[in-house]
Parts: C-alpha cells; sequence; structure tokens
C-alpha cells in the first residue's frame, strides 16, 4: 500500500466529526452539528440533522451520509449502484437513491468517496409475518424486472468467476487454523467446483446480492428496500434464500407464489441453495478477515480467528455441501 493510500485508509478509520461535517458543506449543505452514527460494518453512515433543506431537495430534513471504503469500489462501480436505484425509484419501487446536488451524486473529501441519501423511516421487521411473505416475494421480482433490463459492467459477478474464488481460499490458507485446514480446503473446493459447474453466467442480472431482513423498513403498510451496497450480477435465487431459510416450508411456498405473480421464478435454481449458504459462509469469513487491520473488526467479532469459530465454520461448509450432494440422490 502506498503512502498515499495509507494515509488515506487512516481518514476512513478515524473519520472527525469535523470532516463529517466539511464533507457535508462542500457539497452545498448546512448541517446542524447533530449528527449519529448508525450501524454499517464496512462503511462509514451518518444520520446528519440540517439547518434547511437543499435548495434542490425542499423536502429534505435529515439526511444520511455515507462514506465509501476506500478501495473497495471503483467510481463507476458506485455509479451503478447509483444508477440501479434510481431506475427502481422511476418505477415507483421503494427504495431511497442518492441526492443529486451540483449536478452530481458521488463527492470526495480527502481522498474518500461519499454519497448523501435522504433519510428514510420505518423499522426493521423483527420477523417477517406470514401476510407479509407474499408481499415481499412481490417487491422482489419488481427489483428483478428493472435489474433485467440491463447490466453492470464494473460490479463483480456471483458466478461465471472462479478465479475470485480460488484466490479467496488461497487467501484464507493464512487464517484457518492448521489443523482445520485440510478440511476446510476439501470443502472449499468441493463447493467451488459445483458452483462453477451448476451457475453460469447465462443466469446472471443485477441483483441486490445482501438481501436479508436487515436490508427491509417496515413503514405503514409496506416496505423499503435498503442497502444496494453489494449489488453485483447473479442469479436471482441469491436475493431469495436468506429470506427462505428463515421461514416455513408454506412460507417459502407463499414467498416463490409472490414472487410469481409478476416474474415467473425459475425453480431450478431452488437446488443452488446450499451453495449460495456454502458462498457467503466462504466469502463472509474471507471479508472478515481482509478487514482485520481496521481497528473496528476485532471488536465487532471478539470470536473470529479462534480455533472454534474455524471448526464451526469448516462444520457449516461441509453441511452446505452435504446438502447440495442430498439432492441430486432424492
Amino acid at each position: 500500500m502506498s503512502a498515499l493510500e495509507n494515509s488515506v485508509h487512516k481518514s476512513f478509520n478515524t473519520l472527525e466529526p469535523e470532516t463529517i461535517l466539511q464533507a457535508m458543506e462542500s457539497a452545498g449543505l448546512q448541517p446542524t452539528g447533530e449528527m449519529r452514527q448508525l450501524n454499517s460494518f464496512e462503511n462509514r453512515v451518518f444520520e446528519i440533522s440540517l439547518e434547511k433543506p437543499p435548495h434542490e431537495h425542499p423536502q429534505v430534513q435529515r439526511v444520511v451520509a455515507k462514506f465509501y471504503r476506500p478501495g473497495r469500489w471503483s467510481r463507476r462501480a458506485i455509479e451503478e449502484e447509483h444508477q440501479f436505484l434510481r431506475e427502481l425509484e422511476e418505477e415507483h419501487i421503494p427504495v431511497a437513491p442518492p441526492l443529486r446536488m451540483q449536478g452530481q451524486a458521488l463527492f470526495q473529501t480527502k481522498g474518500i468517496l461519499f454519497a448523501i441519501f435522504p433519510k428514510i423511516y420505518g423499522r426493521m421487521p423483527d420477523e417477517i409475518l406470514p401476510r407479509e411473505v407474499r408481499q415481499v416475494g412481490r417487491l422482489m421480482a419488481q427489483v428483478h424486472l428493472i435489474g433485467a433490463r440491463s447490466e453492470f459492467r464494473e460490479r463483480p459477478r456471483i458466478s461465471g468467476n472462479p478465479v475470485s474464488g480460488w484466490e479467496t481460499l488461497e487467501f484464507l490458507r493464512q487464517w484457518v487454523a492448521v489443523e482445520l485446514w485440510p478440511r476446510y480446503e476439501s470443502a472449499a473446493v468441493e463447493l467451488l467446483d459445483f458452483v462453477d459447474e451448476e451457475i453460469s453466467p447465462v443466469f446472471d442480472q443485477r441483483i441486490h446480492g445482501d438481501f436479508h431482513r436487515g436490508n427491509l423498513l417496515a413503514n405503514k403498510d409496506q416496505f423499503l428496500l435498503v442497502d444496494f451496497d453489494d449489488c453485483v450480477m447473479g442469479p436471482v435465487v441469491q436475493d431469495l434464500w436468506m429470506i427462505a431459510d428463515a421461514l416455513e416450508p408454506e412460507e417459502q411456498e407463499e414467498l416463490i407464489a409472490g414472487y410469481s405473480e409478476l416474474r415467473e421464478f425459475p425453480e431450478e435454481q431452488l437446488h443452488w441453495i446450499p451453495l449460495m449458504r456454502g458462498l457467503r459462509i466462504f466469502n463472509y469469513a474471507a471479508w472478515i478477515a481482509r478487514r482485520w487491520q481496521d481497528p473496528s473488526f476485532p471488536r465487532l467479532f471478539p470470536d473470529f480467528n479462534t480455533y472454534t469459530s474455524w471448526a464451526e465454520e469448516t462444520e457449516a461448509l461441509e453441511a452446505a455441501v452435504r446438502a447440495y450432494v442430498a439432492q441430486g440422490r432424492e
């Protein structure tokens, strides 16, 4: 890492209130100085009160400023996220694109890219009730209908990208407990082989990428969909399996039924859910490891990199592979 890159990362890890307020002013806002940090592992996100609404958005009283982790996404990749959000909003899908001010929606301070979003109100549901499951299915079908209209050029693909998977596995070699590495590697290799064989890029389209209950906000009689930071090219089942995993079998059928009201659901992709689950286990561990130099991560994940945590990871990875193999025997 160069001295400049190191300086930018240090500024990001120790983002000061004065820097945040100056960034807001540089974008044309007038913050009151009142702010609070919101939960976000990957980026730095703050809710900020304004003296008065910006000229371009007279209805906005509070904003959410999102400072993107340096080195993760390029400017073009972030702009693709923003464009996707604007397309969804134009079709009246309940999302919150970044505010455009001074003719732009992406700004920079001290080498850190940031965007400003309107504050939206809602609460994360404690659970998705049976009567709401079909509604969630319809919401995701709406997102996928728009997502299928064009492709991301700068953001990654879940499938058809074997090099990334093998590089991640090699990276984890230095982290996984030595005693567990043979089992971990064996399960990961089997998983990646199945992904390469079964999940073709022909199924890829623009998707949310990280759709789970934590990225839904309940507001009156509708759900708002937030956090498109992980939007990628991938199979549509990626946007349903984490929700489906928390549902009873009959509720899973309702989820698919709601989706199918607006868009045909590729039921053959349901067989890929164990692979999606395994990829998440595998990639989540690598994500934490790559962020370990961020001072907040050892605090957030105190049990990471212990023998016990790697034993649990190994067993979960093996279970995902077994579940996929078992489907072929049914």
